[in-house]
């Protein structure tokens, strides 16, 4: 019997079509046909994100830059899936858009990276100069060492390396999830710990974006689902669905399931690191729908303790 082909769309940054290429063969084996590549094709799109390299995200638009041209693909049927890292993901989705399957999720801690390896904060010298573009791992990074100096930095694994091994910059944050995808070496350096840094929100996770409706796109999705990492994603993205997450506030959430239960703990600081607030809870590893309210649940006993000082830089005016 013929297989209809069911496009993929993708941007074209090295992770995310290794992100891509991994989906087109879990896809292959969940629909058991010979040819994965031809009944799950590649369509890499470039993004307003991956094109705006001069700036942080907020200034030019924020989360959205990495999913709006591969949403516009779906909806326009060009394509019917498209993969994504869940950090990048804004909790609010186009009409007739869902995030359908979550993949097995990867090692969501950070890597700090110097010239001769990995380190820890306290291990870098007084007033070394941190690359970043992320204000999450700013924020944390000052709060723990508010003596360094942040710059930002954008651009990919190479790039990024690059800068610290030319001496520009003294130190650079990395996933160890798009490492490990990306096979690098760098990998296998120590990581930091979740108890001293936690990630953000469904960092590791790779989801895939359907449109309502395309029944076969669902049945594959519900095929490949990872229903931990899924749990993990709903918890964590709850909290920022009840902070308002955007680029403009440092959030950061991570949920362990173990024995049963949804362990989450979060976090929202104030840009330069000098404010703090967390919350933590649990709930039964039972359905989404729990987990996306402990997520909220949370985030919203967070939103209550920074108070008018949490809500100023949600709202922009802090």
């Amino acid at each position: 019997m013929r297989f209809e082909p069911m496009p993929i769309a993708t941007r074209t940054s090295p992770l995310a079509l290794a992100q891509a290429h991994n989906l087109q063969f879990i896809l292959g084996q969940a629909a058991r046909v010979d040819d994965c590549a031809a009944a799950f094709p590649i369509l890499g799109l470039s993004t307003a994100g991956d094109r705006i390299t001069d700036r942080a995200l907020l200034a030019a638009g924020g989360k959205g830059l990495f999913t709006k041209e591969l949403e516009t693909a779906l909806l326009a049927g060009e394509a019917r899936f498209a993969v994504h890292s869940m950090k990048d993901v804004p909790t609010r989705l186009p009409e007739g858009l869902k995030i359908a399957a979550i993949l097995e999720r990867e090692d969501p801690r950070d890597v700090l990276l110097v010239a001769n390896g990995s380190a820890q904060l306290a291990d870098l010298p007084q007033g070394a100069v941190l690359g970043t573009a992320s204000i999450r791992r700013q924020a944390q990074a000052l709060a723990a060492r508010p003596d360094l100096e942040v710059t930002l930095l954008r651009g990919n694994v190479d790039t990024r390396l690059a800068r610290v091994r030319e001496g520009a910059i003294g130190a650079t944050f990395l996933a160890r999830a798009g490492l490990r995808r990306l096979g690098r070496s760098e990998a296998r350096l120590t990581p930091i710990e979740t108890a001293d840094m936690l990630p953000a929100p469904a960092q590791g996770c790779v989801g895939v974006e359907i449109r309502i409706g395309d029944d076969a796109a669902q049945a594959l999705c519900d095929a490949i689902q990872h229903h931990e990492s899924a749990l993990a994603a709903a918890a964590e993205r709850g909290v920022l669905e009840a902070l308002d997450g955007s680029c403009r506030t440092p959030i950061a959430a991570y949920a362990l399931i173990a024995n049963g239960e949804i362990l989450l703990s979060a976090e929202a600081l104030s840009e330069d690191g000098k404010q703090r607030w967390a919350g933590s809870g649990s709930a039964p590893a039972s359905s989404l729908a729990e987990a996306a309210a402990l997520g909220r649940r949370v985030g919203e006993h967070i939103r209550q303790a920074g108070g008018a000082a949490l809500a100023a830089i949600i709202s922009g005016t802090g």
